[in-house]
């Protein structure tokens, strides 16, 4: 940086700039996502129903909606059989299967749920509940 040039100020600042994960993580870890892709990457292509039935707490129209967002999103393809009765199934993309490290990583880390339950319980210990104390 020159010396006649001042630096961008927070609001000028991209997102993408400020944590170039960001985009990311609002992509690959938005509610009902991650299920959906760790499903497909695990256990391969399946239809809507055994998606239903394999992630048991989301509903129909929220499966629906999640799966349209990572078709257009390239992380899933969706084939159509015309068949009597028709059947769809879908199935991780190459693109999304390029996630299967971070997905990887991430099981592993998972490893460490106990600490953070622990560091949980401290800080509850520690710090009463509703305590208005300033955080510094």
């Amino acid at each position: 940086m020159t010396h006649d040039m001042h630096p961008a100020t927070r609001a000028e600042v991209a997102p993408e700039q400020a944590c170039p994960i960001a985009p990311v993580v609002d992509i690959v870890f938005s509610r009902w996502t991650t299920p959906i892709l760790w499903a497909l990457n695990e256990y391969g292509r399946h239809r809507f129903v055994e998606l239903e039935r394999r992630i048991t707490t989301i509903t129909p129209k929220v499966l629906t909606q999640r799966l349209r967002q990572l078709e257009r999103d390239g992380l899933v393809t969706r084939t159509y059989h015309p068949e009597v009765p028709p059947r769809v199934e879908y199935e991780i993309s190459e693109l999304g299967r390029s996630l299967a490290p971070l997905f990887a990583t991430l099981a592993h880390w998972s490893g460490n749920l106990d600490k953070v339950e622990q560091a949980r319980r401290h800080y509850d210990a520690t710090h009463r509940v509703g305590s208005r104390r300033p955080l510094r």
